[in-house]
């Protein structure tokens, strides 16, 4: 199991410690770092600083969110990327939500998110082949688009760059069942939002007929700290944001997961409690046990013994979410 870094997205501005922080994993022999996006900083432009100023040092998006840019837009940025750093990139996409691709994007979600995803992978890996010009008769995605308020006047376009790789890999973040298991027959990789090594049979059916060299790869917080309880409060607000405010109370992907994962009624009362504009209350519903069992949390000694739990399972590539060094040299140390 490799491990990798995960900044995330910018909160009010920059963080000071990002590019430190990158330049660090590098040094320890971490694998890769990711960057994300969601409604202020967008994924690519941090990501291309991080690749000036590293040079080994695999660079993702988990996720860019298709809904910011057409498939061939997302394909030029992860193109010109890889390019840039010497064949680094890792494209790392997601579909998000009604709220956002809705509220923030002002685009309409996809009736059929499956179709949607499914075309939006398939013009970006004819983007890379570069085979000839870019075609799809798509009902999300079309090239050249034929809808009645165009000219008639597009042409089908082969890039002119000549991609670095072919082979770019192409990663999905997915968590409804259907939308894990298109991701493993369409994609290189899946990126749970959160993922228990104690429950694992949530994923076995979605994951059935994984081939070789699929790369499985979660995201977890990590904490080199003597209290636990201490340390897992960022884990519970975090899960209190995403399952109680990152989605309506009648579609919330990430409230739907912790339910099969087996926390139905605690996510159902997260989210009224967010609902009712108590948010502290909600983070503060999120189980103790639920928050443990997703990330590493704790003195060194705990940590090995629950790295040991990850190690064993189908994850290839683990995330760590780490908000400091000591926590990132630890967990190098650990994972040998």
């Amino acid at each position: 199991m490799r491990l990798g870094l995960a900044l995330g997205y910018w909160g009010r501005g920059p963080d000071a410690e990002h590019l430190a922080l990158a330049r660090e994993a590098e040094r320890l022999g971490y694998s890769s770092v990711w960057t994300a996006e969601a409604w202020g900083s967008d994924a690519f432009t941090a990501l291309t600083w991080i690749a000036a100023h590293t040079s080994t040092i695999e660079l993702g998006t988990a996720v860019a969110q298709m809904a910011a840019r057409t498939p061939t837009a997302t394909a030029m940025h992860a193109l010109t990327l890889d390019h840039l750093s010497g064949g680094r990139m890792a494209l790392g996409l997601g579909l998000s939500g009604p709220q956002v691709v809705e509220g923030w994007y002002g685009r309409p979600f996809p009736r059929s998110p499956l179709t949607a995803t499914r075309e939006y992978v398939d013009v970006i890996r004819q983007v890379l082949r570069r085979e000839g010009p870019v075609t799809l008769d798509g009902r999300f995605h079309p090239l050249p688009y034929d809808g009645d308020d165009g000219t008639g006047l597009g042409k089908p376009l082969k890039p002119i760059t000549h991609p670095l790789r072919a082979d770019l890999p192409v990663f999905l973040g997915a968590e409804g069942p259907k939308n894990i298991a298109q991701t493993v027959r369409i994609a290189d990789g899946w990126l749970p939002l959160y993922w228990s090594p104690l429950r694992t049979d949530v994923y076995e059916a979605s994951l059935d007929g994984v081939r070789d060299g699929f790369r499985i790869a979660p995201m977890a917080r990590a904490k080199v700290c003597e209290d636990v309880a201490e340390g897992l409060l960022p884990v519970k607000a975090m899960l209190g944001f995403y399952i109680g405010g990152m989605g309506h109370a009648a579609k919330n992907f990430h409230a739907d997961l912790m339910a099969r994962m087996g926390y139905e009624a605690e996510a159902r009362r997260i989210q009224d409690l967010f609902a009712e504009g108590r948010r502290e209350e909600a983070v503060l519903a999120v189980p103790d046990a639920f928050a443990d069992e997703i990330s590493l949390v704790g003195p060194r000694e705990r940590i090995a013994e629950r790295l040991e739990l990850w190690r064993k399972g189908p994850v290839t590539d683990l995330l760590v979410l780490a908000p400091d060094r000591r926590t990132l040299r630890v967990l190098a140390e650990l994972n040998g």
